[in-house]
């Protein structure tokens, strides 16, 4: 029951991004306004981490799993991709490279912004 309530409080920062993301028509996805709900309310005290912290363990160690469905989308649309696999190993790996960039910067940044 425990692992329950913590999917919840997920699951209703997930839906909520969705409800808003439908409603005011946004580009940006609703997933992602979720994960943003999700961190507004963990930075304000609205949720505790030990609120969800439990089944947050459980979902990370299970992550490899969960990419299975994005996995088995990309095998599909082979057909899709065949002609393309130049360009689409250029995008992954430019992709790649500023993820890794920005991910450093905002690291630093946190850093410099928590150790004050």
């Amino acid at each position: 029951m425990k692992y329950l309530k913590q999917l919840m409080i997920i699951l209703i920062a997930y839906f909520l991004g969705v409800i808003i993301q439908v409603i005011f028509n946004l580009p940006i996805p609703g997933t992602v306004l979720g994960l943003i709900f999700l961190f507004l309310a963990l930075s304000f005290g609205i949720v505790k981490t030990e609120m969800i912290e439990d089944i947050c363990e459980v979902l990370i160690s299970h992550m490899s799993f969960l990419f299975i469905p994005a996995g088995v989308g990309l095998m599909t649309s082979f057909d899709i991709l065949k002609g393309k696999v130049v360009a689409f190993s250029c995008i992954i790996l430019i992709s790649t490279f500023i993820v890794w960039i920005v991910t450093a910067y905002v690291v630093k940044f946190l850093r410099k912004v928590c150790s004050k």
